[in-house]
């Protein structure tokens, strides 16, 4: 295992989340129309009956969007970052 890999694929992932959130429409301003997250906000008020449900993706993505990641957000984009460049590290 590579740790400077893992590591830099933990901290990238850290630092992208709230761009890549903003980009895909999870901003602070709400959920931005015609993006990404209001096609997912269009389907999971669908699939509810017309709202959407606290704590499913969508509501868990606005709230990141809207307020940053929480510590325990922030430790599992971590460990998914540190898993990709993990796995990076074997194709190199």
């Amino acid at each position: 295992m590579d740790p400077v890999t893992a590591a830099a694929g933990a901290v990238g992932a850290v630092v992208a989340a709230p761009f890549v959130l903003g980009a895909a429409g999870f901003t602070s301003a709400g959920i931005a129309a015609g993006s990404v997250a209001s096609k997912m906000m269009s389907v999971a008020a669908v699939a509810n009956g017309g709202g959407v449900a606290a704590g499913g993706v969508v509501a868990t993505l606005q709230s990141a969007g809207a307020a940053g990641l929480s510590g325990a957000a922030t430790a599992v984009v971590g460990g998914a970052g540190a898993a990709v460049g993990w796995l990076a590290s074997f194709i190199s």
